[in-house]
């Protein structure tokens, strides 16, 4: 056990500090803090002592320095076991400090705020409190840090137990979340610095030399894909104040692994329409799709997509959710989640009678200025891309046939293009007007996916248009969609084959677009 006789208070965060110093003070602590902390402790009628006082040094360089003096780190870093480290804090009057009570400079916080400069960002990057936790920490045997405030509860009562000490214990599980917290630091100083000094990025690279990933637990979930998986969810360090992570769930049993990949799957595509949509998930793949003025409506055509696969599904929406559109959703059958930027209290009424089925708010301000990078592991490394948002211009659509398609045609072939690109590879959706009629998906050959999207359509696929997210490598692709009714068709175009299809739909009488844009997404 640690007896705490002197410590040393300076925070940024000033959350629960005064009844934190009390506390050590009511056990005799003597306590050295610095400028705007230890005056708040003045005021809170507390004992302290300036750190200018302790060290015989002036703050100073701004605060700037402070707390990088031989008498603070000799402090923190003597070994009490080692004679000779006794012998040298001893010789140049150097007191031991047996806490450290330090947060750090707000240096996610500040970057994220609108219209920051580098100057106030660079201020904001904390040198003296990494460099005390650091010294506590690696010195862990003989000096508490606490870098959260999260921690005072239960450091103040283990206090309270052992008359104002601190357990063996307790004082490797601070170390320990003191490297935690000052690698994700660093990681965030390095990522902003690296994106706005790096020379590549205005020659328009965007991926980073060195790559930093800071994420924090958010939750254990109760297992992964399969029941032997154990797995968790991490947030985002900074964290994105509007994203699934921090959406809210109002009702419902806990998320599982496979929920939340739906649910992104879901925010995904929703999120990507300006008008109000819908639609419904099944094995992170969309069974259905829709746009309408009508949220119940655009819920209804997405569902009537494919109802067998949506059975189980997840359904995602762009708008709040009223009491109209929670009756509709409710007659639809088995669901695992809804997604919508809110439900009003009599649709949160209805759908709450529905015991497993998970409600979730999630927030939509700025959904689509989040794009960031795109990373997938595989053994040994990971694989790193942009995002997928290129889209293309109406005016850069070049039509290839002969036969050019109507406005309406063109209206939905804009429109299923949207949807195909969250749609696993190989990739088809059929559409008439706003409204997906079929969608074929995952299947190794091209051919097999145009197959599967009109086997879902059936009737439906009659006079529908078609989206492929890449070019097609045959002309039975076209023949499949002419035997079917299809009216025309948007693709990539820049196959070897490309004259060939071209061919083959002019003789269909099937009007076809190119976007010069692949979608891949496997």
């Amino acid at each position: 056990m640690l007896k705490i006789k002197r410590a040393l208070i300076s925070v940024s965060d000033k959350t629960g500090i005064v009844d934190f110093a009390k506390l050590l003070s009511s056990f005799g602590v003597e306590i050295i803090s610095t400028g705007g902390t230890a005056k708040a402790l003045k005021s809170a009628g507390l004992s302290v002592v300036e750190m200018s006082d302790y060290t015989g040094f002036p703050e100073m360089l701004d605060g700037r320095v402070k707390t990088l003096h031989p008498k603070i780190h000799g402090g923190l870093l003597s070994l009490r076991d080692n004679p000779d480290h006794m012998e040298q804090v001893n010789k140049h009057g150097i007191g031991l400090i047996d806490m450290v009570v330090v947060n750090l400079y707000p240096f996610a916080q500040t970057i994220k705020k609108e219209g920051v400069s580098l100057e106030e960002a660079i201020e904001n990057i904390d040198i003296g409190g990494p460099s005390m936790l650091r010294s506590a920490s690696k010195n862990y045997r003989f000096v508490a840090v606490v870098s959260d405030p999260g921690f005072y509860e239960g450091i103040s009562a283990e206090m309270k137990r052992t008359n104002g000490c601190v357990s063996e214990g307790t004082l490797k599980e601070l170390a320990i979340e003191v490297f935690k917290l000052t690698s994700r630091y660093d990681g965030q100083i390095a990522q902003y610095l690296g994106a706005k000094l790096n020379q590549k990025k205005a020659e328009g690279e965007v991926l980073p030399d060195t790559l930093s990933l800071n994420f924090k637990k958010a939750a254990v979930l109760r297992y992964g894909e399969n029941p032997h998986q154990k797995a968790a969810l991490y947030e985002d360090v900074p964290s994105v104040a509007a994203s699934l992570v921090t959406a809210r769930q109002l009702h419902g049993k806990e998320l599982s692994f496979n929920n939340y990949l739906d649910l992104q799957a879901a925010f995904t595509i929703v999120k990507d329409f300006d008008k109000p949509a819908a639609c419904v998930i099944k094995h992170n793949n969309p069974c259905g799709v829709a746009v309408d003025a009508n949220l119940v409506k655009a819920f209804q055509e997405a569902w009537k997509t494919d109802p067998l696969s949506a059975f189980g599904g997840i359904v995602g929406l762009n708008r709040i959710v009223d009491a109209r559109a929670a009756k509709a959703i409710s007659k639809s059958g088995f669901l695992e989640c809804i997604l919508a930027p809110g439900f009003e209290k009599e649709a949160l009424e209805l759908l709450g009678l529905k015991k497993n089925l998970r409600l979730l708010e999630v927030s939509f301000e700025n959904a689509n200025a989040r794009h960031g990078l795109d990373l997938k592991k595989i053994d040994g490394g990971l694989l790193v891309q942009e995002q997928d948002v290129k889209d293309f211009e109406t005016k850069d659509i070049k039509v290839a046939t002969k036969k050019k398609p109507t406005k309406a045609q063109l209206d939905s072939l804009i429109f299923s293009w949207k949807v195909c690109r969250h749609v696993k590879s190989n990739a088809i959706v059929l559409a008439k007007g706003d409204q997906t009629v079929g969608i074929g998906m995952g299947q190794t050959s091209r051919v097999d996916s145009v197959a599967l999207a009109i086997k879902r359509a059936g009737k439906r696929a009659k006079g529908a248009v078609l989206a492929s997210d890449a070019f097609f490598p045959k002309a039975d692709n076209i023949a499949l969609a002419k035997k079917a009714g299809i009216k025309a068709i948007i693709q990539p175009g820049g196959s070897v084959a490309d004259d060939e299809v071209i061919r083959a739909a002019d003789k269909a009488g099937i009007a076809m677009v190119f976007t010069g844009i692949r979608h891949f997404k496997h």
